[in-house]
């Protein structure tokens, strides 16, 4: 029979069918039928809706004076993945090459147009782990930084990774353990370990060498200061699109929905999903609630940060479960998703989104899980070699996605921290990076309409002499802003421009 699980042709061998030793399994990283790319034509716009998604749920967790920032990065994030995945990527995740890597068809180059549509959903996941790094980096990583690490995430290690797996590599192809055994693989159906866990594991190894935010651990007091982000609303509006994005990102994973029971498989991934959202985020909430881990309050951001660890926990297996096991490990999920947080914080790193512990936790959480939860192959449900066999291959499977992560990883922010590029500097992250940087506030004064604006503007035009005489400036004599001199943590340039003048000219109106 073949299972088809994120585009490729799996092919699996029947109860007592062995394969033969030394052969490979007869599916490629191309696609042997045209119609595998129905479902990618509608789950591939619908998952790139998710950096919508991405983009609202970090500007509301960071505060005002950095949210262009972070959404500049957001917007860039799938643009250059466009750039990278096009030219390096697809080509090393599902070209022609050997069990570890792909090195054919480059720029698409010999790609047929009937694999177009794979392209875009696959280019859709890889924008996706890259915008993950992002949310654990907020509020000090230099931009010219982000373009470098996004570039490699999305162009190199997040491709070569999947290769192993979705291209037809070595954690597909498995072991043939011969007997009743017969052929073991590692499974990951939509991505907990091949998307998940390497975007939080990424996002943790740029935050831990980036170092956490100014004021956000005391190390003299040994004190943990809650930074809060600048505006809920924004962020819950992002989570619920995640939320609708992450429906496509699994039930898309199957790449076909017209051949017999593909339906009934989509079906089951959608289910699952929610299904696990909806106890993961119940889980969450109690366990914040009730918990000395938690708030000790009813959080919303908990709540949905919990709803999000609980899709990702079903990732791997949402088409091999059934719902009451997908309610089972949503339970768990939600709980985990608390424990790797508190565990992250306690290791003195600063992640303002939270990345590492819903895309890490959830993704670990679901490898190992699966293992005790698939419904064919569960140790739950058939104690035999084989699921001991199968619980060994995903661990291995998470080991070296790990280990190849952490490696890369550590050596691209390493090598840019060696560079003094990776970090802005402390007075411009107090200030704020919107300013600086892009020169856009993303909430203007003047866009306010409270009036204080106008007195800065009759402040501005006329100035005081001993006399108190109020007269219009002479030529050359007014307060040029392009002139002033940069001082102060100020968070919009009419502040700055204000209290320039005002050191000039006293405090007379």
């Amino acid at each position: 029979r073949v299972v088809r699980s994120h585009g490729k042709l799996r092919h699996v061998l029947k109860s007592g069918q062995r394969k033969q030793p030394g052969s490979r399994s007869k599916f490629s990283c191309r696609f042997k039928i045209q119609d595998q790319d129905e479902s990618r034509r509608g789950g591939g716009p619908v998952l790139q809706v998710m950096q919508c998604g991405f983009a609202f749920y970090e500007a509301g967790s960071v505060r005002s004076k950095n949210v262009t920032n972070i959404l500049i990065k957001n917007v860039i994030d799938s643009f250059i993945a466009g750039v990278a995945y096009w030219i390096f990527g697809f080509a090393l995740a599902y070209g022609e090459g050997n069990k570890f890597i792909g090195y054919s068809n480059f720029a698409l180059k010999g790609v047929p147009t009937t694999e177009y549509a794979n392209f875009f959903f696959q280019y859709s996941f890889a924008a996706s782990t890259a915008t993950i790094v992002s949310g654990a980096v907020a509020e000090r990583c230099e931009f010219l930084a982000y373009f470098v690490y996004s570039f490699l995430i999305t162009g190199v290690v997040y491709p070569v990774a999947t290769h192993w797996y979705w291209g037809g590599g070595f954690l597909a192809q498995g072991v043939d353990y011969g007997g009743d055994i017969g052929v073991v693989t590692y499974i990951d159906f939509a991505g907990s370990g091949l998307v998940h866990v390497i975007g939080g594991s990424a996002g943790f190894v740029g935050a831990a060498i980036l170092g956490p935010r100014v004021g956000r651990f005391g190390k003299t007091s040994n004190s943990d200061m809650i930074v809060r982000g600048h505006s809920v609303p924004i962020a819950a509006l992002g989570g619920f699109i995640l939320l609708f994005g992450f429906l496509a990102f699994n039930g898309g994973s199957l790449g076909t929905i017209s051949n017999p029971g593909d339906g009934a498989i989509v079906s089951r991934v959608i289910v699952n999903t929610i299904i696990a959202a909806s106890f993961a985020a119940f889980s969450s909430l109690f366990v914040a609630r009730w918990t000395p881990i938690g708030s000790r309050h009813w959080s919303l951001m908990a709540t949905l940060n919990g709803a999000l660890t609980g899709m990702v926990s079903v990732c791997a297996g949402c088409n091999v479960l059934n719902p009451w096991q997908s309610a089972i490990m949503g339970l768990g999920a939600g709980v985990v998703y608390h424990l790797v947080s508190q565990g992250v914080q306690k290791l003195g790193v600063d992640d303002p989104l939270d990345a590492c512990a819903l895309h890490f936790g959830g993704g670990v959480w679901a490898l190992v899980m699966l293992a005790f939860f698939h419904k064919d192959e569960g140790i739950f449900f058939h104690w035999n070699a084989r699921s001991g066999l199968f619980l060994c291959w995903q661990l291995a499977g998470l080991g070296v996605i790990l280990l190849w992560t952490v490696a890369t990883t550590g050596l691209i922010f390493g090598v840019l921290r060696l560079l003094k590029v990776l970090r802005v500097p402390e007075e411009m992250e107090i200030r704020g990076l919107d300013i600086p940087k892009h020169h856009e506030p993303a909430y203007p004064v003047e866009a306010y309409g409270h009036g204080h604006i106008e007195r800065m503007l009759r402040a501005l035009l006329y100035h005081s002499d001993v006399d108190g005489a109020k007269r219009k400036p002479k030529k050359g004599h007014g307060v040029d802003y392009w002139s002033l001199e940069d001082k102060g943590p100020y968070e919009n340039p009419e502040v700055r421009q204000f209290a320039v003048f005002k050191a000039q000219h006293g405090n007379k109106e």
